[in-house]
């Protein structure tokens, strides 16, 4: 079974406006590794994908911006799911890291996915 990913939190306010140096290198990534699906393509202003998975959509665009600077928080059901299916679709992290995180009054038990174009996500799942 799945994970399912509830919702995204963008680092720089943007989700829909990633930076990548390559839509086409960066997408198999994104389907291959991270179940998600390309629903649209755009060439202008410049080359971007949207790309959706269960609940949330983000965008990739080679729009100039530095993506080591980038990414996103993902919220989902279950974390450990989360680590096991990105592991069995060719993730390679041997450990996770899991490691519980606060904001505001919220607990996040949460681990790190660095994407080979340089955007960084940050997988969690909220704890009571």
């Amino acid at each position: 079974m799945k994970a399912v990913f509830k919702s995204t939190w963008p680092y720089q306010g943007d989700a829909m406006n990633l930076p990548v140096e390559s839509v086409d290198e960066a997408i198999p990534f994104y389907e291959t590794v991270m179940g998600f699906r390309v629903e649209s393509r755009n060439d202008a202003p410049h080359k971007s994908a949207v790309l959706r998975r269960d609940e949330i959509k983000i965008g990739l665009a080679e729009n100039g911006g530095d993506p080591t600077q980038d990414g996103c928080f993902f919220g989902v059901d279950d974390v450990e799911r989360a680590f096991a299916e990105l592991k069995a679709n060719g993730f390679r992290k041997e450990d996770p890291d899991f490691r519980v995180d606060q904001y505001g009054d919220k607990r996040f038990k949460v681990f790190f996915v660095i994407a080979p174009d340089g955007l960084c996500y940050c997988l969690g799942e909220r704890l009571e």
